[in-house]
């Protein structure tokens, strides 16, 4: 797997630098950011080749790439569903996501998720996207810190959620009370769907509550990463403080 940009990079490095095969830099580039991950790359011991930017351009065609290409090992999840419950100190904080198949739109809410201090995010293995090369570079590093758990059976999933005494709250266009209104306890599992197709029947009714983000506007819905940054963060600054960002 490539990745590329140096979010992603240098966070590949700090969390699993024996996953990084070979590091490729435009040899061209003599900035701080650039002189900063070679010293990175070369206090843990990974070597790190300056080649011409033509060469990086034909590894990323059309991609951003800004002059670091890293070849990397796929990992694997880093546990289940309950080992990374049994694994979480205090009030569980979680975002689930149901049917989301953009590959941008996950990485931006990795990103958010990890932001906000969210556990882990969750999604079904059918109906979501797999954490690709396009999410974990618009994830900027955030594909690294945030365990992405993807589970057989997103129902029963939330089951077991509830049997932990998490609170899985969902939202829903339709729903007679507002984010704003809504009591939302310290464990919490958020719940959003598809933007335009929401979340589907199953995991709407397995749902504790429903919740609607209030739309004084024209359009309908959010993109669901907005939609997660508004009910994660609201949830911070209710039950979490200042500290946890």
């Amino acid at each position: 797997m490539l990745i590329f940009g140096f979010h992603s990079v240098t966070s590949r490095l700090r969390q699993a630098a024996g996953s990084v095969r070979e590091l490729y830099v435009d040899a061209r580039r003599d900035d701080g950011r650039a002189r900063d991950l070679l010293a990175l790359a070369a206090k843990l011991g990974i070597d790190a080749r300056r080649v011409e930017v033509s060469r990086l351009d034909r590894m990323c065609p059309s991609r951003r790439h800004q002059g670091v290409v890293a070849i990397v090992e796929s990992r694997p999840p880093v546990m289940g569903l309950e080992d990374l419950l049994d694994s979480i100190e205090g009030p569980a904080f979680l975002l689930v996501l149901d049917g989301v198949t953009d590959p941008r739109n996950l990485g931006a809410c990795l990103r958010v998720a990890d932001g906000a201090g969210v556990h882990a995010v969750i999604a079904p293995k059918d109906h979501a996207c797999p954490l690709n090369e396009t999410a974990i570079q618009t994830a900027s590093g955030a594909a690294d810190s945030v365990p992405y758990i993807m589970v057989t059976n997103l129902a029963r999933s939330i089951d077991v959620l509830e049997d932990r005494s998490i609170t899985v709250i969902g939202t829903a266009d339709g729903a007679e009370q507002s984010l704003y209104e809504a009591d939302v306890p310290a464990a919490v599992a958020w719940a959003l769907g598809a933007e335009g197709v929401g979340l589907r029947r199953l995991t709407r009714e397995r749902c504790d509550r429903l919740v609607s983000i209030p739309m004084a506007g024209q359009v309908e819905s959010l993109n669901v990463s907005v939609a997660a940054g508004i009910v994660l963060y609201e949830t911070v600054r209710r039950n979490r403080g200042a500290d946890r960002v």
